[in-house]
């Protein structure tokens, strides 16, 4: 199985593609705009060298007044949501060999961070699952598991759940990391480098498939409820027939949300799994919800704001294509969105203008921003944790 990230597939398109000269090469440049407001940091800290230019999923987590990070090389901390002081931190390697024979040890934690049960989860590319005590940092438990862990965890119905990049979906126990049931699914040959994280609601777990379908398990058992096809695999190329569903399904009323990659954003009834309503739009960052809207950044870096309901699209704003966007966060007013170059967004969650700019880290972010209470937590991929107000 090969798993592509999104740079390697644009690069292997532009191969495809050809080459231009470079008197035809166009720069991507950034729309000018007069900024409505200035983006106000409350603070700045740093978590080791971050995730680097790896594949590594660690979206801060926050519980009340703490802000929980990781770095890839195995560093995890609580900060302070308030100005951002250590209250705690704890390697994860101490006293653990993940591969004799690498001389520069490196957990190579990648999926996260979930914050549950009085706990924090993160897994790792080594096929590790660990639990660390919440208030302490103390490690509670660690657990080999069978695959890659390139997703957030899900926690729901008194269990936890790992979507595996094997193919397998796990339920464990939160105190001990017991095994309570698995269930493998298929994985075609070639498909993006990411995993949807679990979703756990009405006793059931909604997760993504590389096939391009949402599945639902039931969360005590693992029994198959239903599958409903998202993205239908189409093309002459491998490429072309990339349908992952790589993001984390949402859940509003009785729906289920979901979209995948060259393929379709879709409603379903997450009681029969009947499709509501689907229409073309292809992702595999992650969606926000806000009332009656979903908003979405497609492959392109174009950001949407469609019909709940409906489907219906309300705005689009493609002035940040090909910038590489983080997913979007609600943040009041406005949407929050980072590119890989270091900017932070500030659109009009309205009308989806553009309205705000800020310059924060050239590393780039790799993480959608999380909401935490006024602030805003940012993370880039060198390391730098920033909490920032939310604008009125």
């Amino acid at each position: 199985m090969k798993k592509l990230t999104a740079a390697s597939i644009a690069l292997c398109m532009a191969t495809l593609m050809g080459c231009s000269s470079s008197d035809d090469e166009e720069e991507l440049i950034l729309p000018e705009i007069v900024n409505q407001f200035e983006t106000d940091v409350v603070w700045q800290e740093s978590i080791g060298d971050g995730v680097e230019h790896y594949f590594s999923r660690l979206t801060p987590a926050v519980y009340n007044d703490r802000v929980f990070v990781a770095n890839r090389e195995g560093e995890v901390e609580a900060l302070s949501l308030v100005n951002g002081d250590t209250i705690w931190q704890t390697d994860v390697r101490e006293n653990t060999t993940f591969w004799p024979w690498e001389s520069d040890v490196s957990a190579k934690l990648s999926g996260g961070i979930l914050q549950a049960y009085g706990k924090i989860f993160i897994g790792s590319e080594h096929g590790y699952l660990t639990a660390l005590d919440r208030e302490t940092g103390e490690i509670v438990w660690r657990k080999t598991v069978p695959g890659e862990v390139l997703s957030k965890p899900a926690a729901g119905d008194g269990l936890i759940f790992v979507n595996l990049g094997s193919g397998k979906l796990l339920a464990l126990h939160p105190d001990t990391g017991e095994e309570r049931w698995s269930h493998e699914q298929e994985v075609p040959a070639l498909t993006l480098r990411g995993q949807s994280s679990p979703t756990v609601a009405n006793g059931g777990v909604l997760v993504g498939l590389e096939t391009g379908k949402l599945s639902v398990f039931i969360s005590e058992s693992g029994y198959s409820a239903w599958s409903s096809e998202i993205a239908t695999a189409k093309g002459s190329s491998e490429f072309e027939r990339l349908v992952d569903v790589d993001t984390q399904p949402l859940i509003s009323g009785p729906y289920a949300y979901a979209i995948a990659y060259n393929g379709n954003l879709a409603a379903v009834d997450i009681r029969s799994g009947n499709v509501v309503w689907k229409r073309e739009y292809s992702s595999y960052r992650e969606m926000s919800m806000d009332g009656q809207t979903i908003y979405v950044v497609d492959s392109d870096g174009v950001v949407y704001a469609l019909d709940k309901s409906s489907g219906i699209e309300r705005w689009s704003q493609p002035a940040l294509r090909g910038w590489y966007l983080t997913g979007p966060a609600v943040a009041g007013n406005y949407l929050a969105l980072g590119d890989q170059e270091g900017y932070l967004h500030w659109l009009n969650k309205e009308s989806g203008e553009l309205v705000s700019r800020e310059d924060f880290d050239s590393s780039g972010f790799f993480v959608e921003p999380v909401v935490a209470d006024d602030k805003l937590i940012l993370y880039t991929r060198d390391g730098e944790v920033s909490a920032v107000k939310i604008p009125n």
